[in-house]
């Protein structure tokens, strides 16, 4: 029997996760997808904006499941998906695809990780300024 002690980690909620999406979508201005998932990826919240790309939902919710997978930030995952980087063959052996421009975000909690943020449909730099805002509104 184990004696270690077990510390909880509240887990991402609804409301933090709509505080993301908030926070995420008034640092765009208009025109973005934002996607939080759960440690499970499980979405927990999504908003369009209706000026948005149709597609930029899709990328928002791969952006969040990419960091989510890795727990790392999309934008700093471009160099190892290059053809001699160490995740050059990663995509083709998890069952969703992985989107390696930057957007999306690990969340954590007490340095656990408890969910992700993706934003998509802006430029990839200003998607993952909008990320980074949400994330630091919810530290």
């Amino acid at each position: 029997m184990s004696t270690a002690t077990r510390t909880a980690v509240a887990p991402l909620t609804t409301e933090d996760a709509e505080l993301l999406v908030a926070t995420a979508a008034e640092a765009a201005g208009a025109t973005v997808s934002v996607t939080v998932l759960d440690a499970g990826g499980h979405l927990l919240a999504f908003r369009r904006d209706d000026r948005a790309v149709l597609i930029s939902g899709e990328t928002s919710t791969r952006k969040a499941y990419t960091a989510l997978q890795l727990n790392a930030p999309t934008a700093d995952l471009v160099e190892a998906v290059r053809p001699d980087g160490p995740f050059h063959t990663l995509p083709t052996a998890l069952d969703r695809p992985l989107l390696f421009i930057a957007g999306g975000l690990p969340v954590h909690r007490d340095g656990r990780l408890i969910g992700a943020v993706g934003v998509g449909g802006g430029a990839p730099e200003q998607d993952h300024g909008f990320a980074v805002a949400a994330r630091d509104a919810l530290i």
